[in-house]
């Protein structure tokens, strides 16, 4: 019993949103939502290309590649750099 009593009296010093703000975080979550899932999928599309170049053997393809594994290294490198 006590321990009821105790959560009742923690929910009366909860700040509730009023009808507005609900609705506009609401609105917000939605949106960001909507942008991730658009970003995901073109990421996908973009990875799914690369992917398909590198089985064809596409020589852009395979310098794309090369280009960002050499990218993330040196970025790698310089992160590390700058943990020391």
């Amino acid at each position: 019993m006590q321990y009821l009593r105790n959560t009742r009296a923690e929910l009366r010093k909860v700040h509730w949103p009023t009808r507005e703000e609900a609705q506009n975080l609401t609105k917000i979550v939605l949106a960001v939502t909507v942008g991730m899932a658009a970003f995901m999928g073109l990421l996908d599309y973009l990875f799914s290309v690369q992917l398909r170049g590198l089985i064809v053997g596409d020589p852009l393809a395979i310098g794309i590649t090369i280009f960002a594994v050499v990218a993330v290294a040196v970025g790698a490198v310089i992160v590390n750099r700058q943990m020391v």
